[in-house]
Formats: structure tokens, sequence, C-alpha cells
């Protein structure tokens, strides 16, 4: 019989990766009171101070697989990342998940799942690099011509600007989302719905491993574990949340793709759509979207660009043309812009934040998110319970 491996920091999180399928916000809570090999402990031998991770893992807390699970990962050159990990996208999670916990906007039903993973299978380069300049690319699975060639078209714009197009996997838009990344020498990422080591679709296992060769594979879940339709909702928050913005490409009134629309609105990231032909129902779900001012409609490269990039942010290629660095007003993106228009500069009547919220146009709770963001910039600065703006140019 099989004993719990607890030697090494790698082997924990193994474990916990294989018992505790994220996200977890029980373990997450642990996490900031107890050591992962603490927490494994007491989930091994059934501690009651586990709380509600007592009953959550109880059909699995004796699934000694680490070794397989280690096994299975090292035969395709995958590795488990945890947030101690150099290449964890801490910054993605923490601006995604931080703007879900304070914006107050998004639909309760996300709430147990508006966390991040604990830890990530990687299957290739280094992940936060890979996302550091990234958009979601995702669409249905019965793509149209026309829906080929606006994914061609949109990807191969992104890609001459150096931006990494995330999606996941699937046949359809994703495919071609992913291999004309490929085609015009760019980085792809793919977010699985299934175990590392699995190809899904399996018709896709070349695709897979030029993905793993030219950016990476990423999965929550442990080796060998199956897609499930409820692992695809799970596997979409990701999508999201290491994009700085999600395009639907071509998508019916019910496709699973608006669901990552869905969450690219909840953790305040970008939405957009592309429109189709009104002679078909292939884009009716992208129409709903942009008709309800739920997604910005887009038909470009450079308009996805122009909507995700910073003010002031120029491309590699075009910074011979620039030759005074762009101001700090101008590095804020329109959220950050708007509320530090909505304040008042210093000199004048000081204003709350519930005053700065109205004239701005936002809820209360994002206000206070992007004064918080604006004052570590050094752009506002707080006096108790008011605000002023710093002149900065």
């Amino acid at each position: 019989m099989s004993e719990l491996d607890l030697s090494t920091p790698y082997a924990t999180w193994v474990y916990l990766n294989r018992v505790v399928e994220g996200p977890s916000a029980a373990l997450q809570a642990l996490l900031t009171q107890y050591p992962a090999e603490e927490i494994a402990h007491g989930i091994y031998h059934r501690a009651d101070w586990i709380g509600p991770l007592l009953a959550r893992t109880a059909s699995r807390y004796d699934w000694l697989r680490q070794a397989e699970d280690m096994a299975a990962a090292e035969k395709v050159g995958a590795r488990l990342i945890t947030a101690e990990s150099p290449e964890w996208p801490t910054e993605e999670f923490d601006s995604a998940f931080g703007f879900y916990q304070h914006s107050g906007e998004a639909p309760a039903t996300f709430d147990d799942q508006a966390l991040p993973p604990h830890s990530l299978w990687v299957r290739g380069a280094p992940l936060q690099a890979e996302v550091a300049q990234a958009v979601a690319i995702v669409g249905t699975r019965a793509i149209s011509r026309y829906g080929w060639q606006a994914t061609h078209n949109v990807v191969s714009g992104l890609v001459q600007h150096e931006w990494t197009p995330i999606s996941g996997g699937a046949l359809g838009v994703d495919t071609v989302a992913h291999e004309t990344a490929l085609h015009n020498n760019g980085r792809t990422v793919a977010i699985a719905a299934c175990g590392i080591d699995r190809d899904y679709p399996a018709r896709n296992a070349n695709l897979f491993a030029k993905i793993a060769d030219n950016g990476c594979i990423v999965s929550e879940f442990a080796p060998e574990t199956a897609p499930k339709r409820h692992r695809f909702l799970t596997r979409n928050r990701l999508v999201a949340a290491l994009s700085h913005g999600t395009v639907v490409m071509e998508a019916a009134f019910r496709s699973g793709a608006l669901n990552t629309l869905n969450w690219a609105e909840a953790l305040g990231r970008v939405a957009m759509a592309v429109p189709g032909p009104i002679t078909t129902s292939g884009s009716l779900g992208c129409h709903q979207r942009i008709q309800e001012g739920r997604a910005q409609l887009v038909t470009s490269a450079d308009e996805i660009r122009a909507l995700v990039s910073r003010a002031g942010e120029v491309d590699p290629g075009a910074q011979y043309e620039i030759n005074f660095a762009a101001t700090m007003t101008q590095r804020l993106s329109r959220n950050e812009l708007r509320v530090f228009d909505a304040t008042p500069p210093l000199g004048q009547e000081k204003a709350t934040a519930e005053d700065i919220a109205r004239e701005a146009g936002f809820r209360l709770p994002l206000t206070v998110h992007l004064l918080l963001a604006l004052e570590k910039m050094c752009v506002v600065v707080r006096h108790g319970n008011t605000w002023a703006r710093r002149e900065t140019e």
C-alpha cells in the first residue's frame, strides 16, 4: 500500500492537486494559516481542523497517486507550479480576482468559482512570460468559413504586434487561433479542461505538441483527469483571467464560448465580440452581447489592441518613432483614467470616494479599488476619507 509522501514541497502539492480539485476557497483560507505540508497531513489523517475540506476530500483523501502523477507529467514534459513558483502569474490573478471581489456587479453564482487556482500543471515555456501580453480568442466548435477567415485575420494581426492568443485547444475557433499563431511564428497558450497528459480532442495531439514548443499548455486538473462539462466551465475563468481581454469570434445564441465572455466581464477584463453575417444564426450570441452593451464590437486586431493596451504603449517595432516616454496618466487604463479625471486636483476642494464614484459613473466598490491602485502609482493622494489628484503633466 502506498504511503503519503510529504518529503518535498513538490510531492505535497501533487497530492493536494489531486485530492482538492480547484478552485477551493476552503484550501485557500487554510493556506493563509498553515503550511501546505500540514494541510496535506491533516487531510490524509482526517483532522477536524481542516473544516470544509474534511467533507470535500472524503472520497479522495486516500487517492495516493503522487508517483504516478509525477511520472505522467514528466513523460509529457510538464511540471506543477504554485503561487511560490517564479513563473506563477501573480499580477494577472491578483488583478482579475481582486476586481471580482471589489466590483460587486458579477453574478453571485460565480462566487464559489471566482478564485485563483491553488496549483497549475504547465507543459512548455514559463507561464508568466507567455501571458504577459495576451488576448483570449474563443468561439464555436462548428466554425463557418466566415468564422475561420475572421479568426485568421484577427490572430495574424495580434501576433504581428507580439500579442499572444490564449484559447482552449478545442476544435473550431480555438484550433484556428492556435494554428494561425504558430503559422505566423507567434506564441500561443492552451488552457485544458482535462489532465495535462491527455490530448483532448485527440485529433489535436500534433497541435498540442507544437503549442508546448511555442508557448505552453496549462491545466488545473491532475494527470489523467477526464474532460467533463463542469471542468470546461471551471477552465473558462482561467482563459479570461490570464488575458487582457476576451474576443468571441463566432458564437450562436447559446454557445458555451459566451461563458468565457461572462468571466471576462466578472473579472474586469475587456469583453469583445466580432459581428457576423445577419443571414445566418452562427453569430447571434455575438450580436446579442453587442446589442446589450456587454461586449465591445471589434472587427480587427488593431481595434482589439486599442481596447486592451494602456494609453501610451507602443509596439516594439515602432519604438524608434517615439522620442519621449509616456506620462504616468498616459499609461493609465481607461477605467483608471476615468476615476483620475473625476478626482479634483490638489488645491481644490477634496472629494470623497462617493463623490468620485458619482462623477465617474462607477459603483463605489469599483471606484475604491481603482483609487487604491492610483494611490500606489502616486497619482492620487488620500487625506482621511477624501481624495485629490496630483497634476503629473
